[in-house]
């Protein structure tokens, strides 16, 4: 359900600088039953729909959503991807630019594209909501303009979903109270169907009608909990053409693998005899940490008169922890740096961070949490820092100069230095609190992710709100600031806003800080990102008014604990 306006009003031509078409939809965020693997749940949802409700826009636009909370508790929601230019208000991490939309209240967000195109999404920032709160953007080129390969016959999304049998609310609550790992999901969707691998599920698997000789476009979503995934199609070859709402020189290969929060623009040849070919995803893993082993499919049926084969190929995906598979796959993405599409990686860096990625542990008071044997709490960190979420949202709190909700002393290198990869000689516990970083505006910033072996070591997707950025490097083992950077891609990196950071392993990362605000960056495995691996970053007005963050709008909604 949404209204689409084609014209300027008055209100935007005053506060903001829309150069494209505005849209507006309305999200009505409501209890919904579904019915799954022979079981029925109330769950939440946008529009009685999972996935939500789909965004279309062209390169350029603004969009206006109004929020209504008709759900029973507080919930935000964000544009995953999308750099909102000086405007974090309506970024949505709830704590970080706004606090939740209460129960029974609305609240209007402004969404403003600028430089992206091709496919994001949309989803809750709030708890473990955006299990089933969340849905695709698709940007489209600006008018006038095309894509950089022939324009497909036809286009679908694809949404990788987590389902749980038991209601998310609960499982993310008893986890937090107890201090201990979450429980893993049930089963995985394609656009909302687990697929005919689960029980009760084969009458309601999804397919996607394809004409013999043609190509689609597919716009791939990752927005599984706490899940990397392989996808292919049987025997039929992929070519990517973009990731994170940037085009990518083109890669063909017979899988993708996908992180949660990135999104990949594939195109398919229906190019095999006509029939029915199963299309699949299943997880990638390389820790100990207990994860879902399922692979949820979707059909991919050729238009005709003929038969479902049995059984239904299915694709040769890569084995769960197929490390090799997973790096050979993501170290192919490049920019497709073309004169219509080019790039500008930065150079000469101004504000060099160095930050250490680990799962820890914290220190609970007399034995108190039953997280571990010990009585702690399971923890997550960034350069030993496990970020504690404030009672007031820091972009509120920053635009007040209140510095009682948090500091601005976040260590740009970790606090101690050892070998991050090896045997683990110093503390599992990470330190708690509400540590920010502060860039002045303009600064060229190379931030390089560290991972270590503290805890259980694994591959980290890390996101960043408000700034695409260029992945220049990554390797296995500790970052050697003397020898890596002679290996980084300067000339045509990918531009992403979510990357794998590999296990015991680094990658760097180049941004400029032109987008002043409060931005959050955080792993997008939910559990880790509740556990506190995540930090913000305040980026300082530039003094002119292009340069410098928004006025705050008229209403934002209130903080319930302030």
């Amino acid at each position: 359900m949404y209204r689409f306006l084609g014209f300027m009003f008055l209100g935007c031509l005053l506060f903001c600088k829309a150069e494209g078409t505005i849209h507006h939809y309305d999200f009505v965020v409501k209890e919904s039953n579904f019915t799954r693997l022979c079981s029925t749940k109330s769950m939440l949802t946008v529009n009685d729909s999972f996935p939500g409700p789909e965004i279309h826009v062209h390169k350029g636009d603004t969009v206006f959503v109004n929020v209504h909370n008709q759900g029973t508790y507080g919930i935000t929601i964000h544009w995953h991807g999308v750099k909102m230019p000086r405007n974090p208000w309506s970024d949505g991490p709830e704590y970080v630019t706004q606090c939740p939309i209460p129960a029974g209240t609305n609240f209007t967000q402004e969404i403003n594209f600028s430089t992206e195109e091709g496919t994001l999404w949309w989803h809750a920032h709030s708890d473990w909501s955006r299990a089933t709160v969340h849905g695709a953007i698709i940007i489209y080129p600006a008018d006038g303009t095309s894509y950089p390969y022939a324009k497909p016959y036809g286009e679908q999304t694809i949404v990788l979903a987590s389902w749980y049998k038991a209601d998310v609310m609960e499982v993310y609550e008893e986890a937090v109270a107890s201090g201990a790992e979450f429980n893993t999901s049930d089963a995985f969707t394609i656009n909302g169907q687990p697929g005919a691998l689960f029980d009760c599920s084969t009458g309601t698997t999804f397919r996607l009608a394809v004409k013999e000789g043609e190509t689609y476009l597919l716009r791939i979503i990752n927005a599984i909990l706490n899940e990397e995934m392989f996808f292919g199609i049987a025997e039929h070859n992929l070519t990517v053409v973009g990731t994170d709402g940037f085009y990518t020189k083109p890669i063909n290969t017979e899988y993708i693998m996908i992180t949660p929060g990135q999104t990949m623009d594939v195109l398919v040849t229906a190019n095999q005899p006509a029939s029915y070919y199963y299309m699949a995803a299943s997880p990638f893993s390389d820790s100990e940490a207990a994860f879902d082993n399922a692979t949820t499919t979707a059909i991919l049926q050729y238009i005709g008169n003929q038969s479902a084969p049995s059984p239904i190929p299915l694709p040769a995906l890569p084995g769960t922890n197929d490390t090799t598979a997973a790096s050979n796959f993501t170290t192919k993405l490049r920019s497709l740096a073309s004169s219509a599409h080019p790039i500008s990686v930065p150079k000469n860096i101004t504000k060099h961070i160095l930050m250490t990625v680990s799962v820890n542990l914290i220190f609970c008071p007399n034995d108190s949490c039953s997280g571990t044997p010990d009585g702690d709490r399971l923890g997550a960190s960034l350069n030993n820092q496990s970020f504690v979420f404030p009672k007031t949202d820091i972009l509120e709190a920053y635009t007040r100069n209140n510095f009682s909700e948090f500091t601005t002393d976040f260590p740009l290198e970790p606090p101690i230095y050892f070998n991050f990869t090896g045997d683990v000689n110093v503390t599992v516990y990470a330190e708690q609190g509400t540590k920010v970083i502060e860039l002045e505006y303009g600064e060229v910033v190379e931030l390089v992710y560290q991972g270590t072996n503290i805890g259980n070591a694994q591959n980290h997707p890390m996101h960043l709100h408000g700034f695409s950025f260029f992945l220049v490097g990554t390797g296995l083992g500790n970052f050697n600031n003397q020898t890596d950077p002679d290996n980084y891609n300067l000339i045509d990196p990918p531009e992403v806003n979510t990357i794998q950071l590999p296990k015991k392993g680094w990658s760097a990362i180049r941004f400029v800080a032109d987008n002043p605000g409060v931005w959050f960056l955080h792993c997008h495995f939910e559990r880790h990102t509740t556990w506190g691996m995540a930090v913000a970053i305040i980026v300082k007005s530039g003094g002119t008014t292009s340069t410098s963050m928004r006025p705050r709008p008229a209403y934002m909604p209130p903080c319930p604990n302030s």
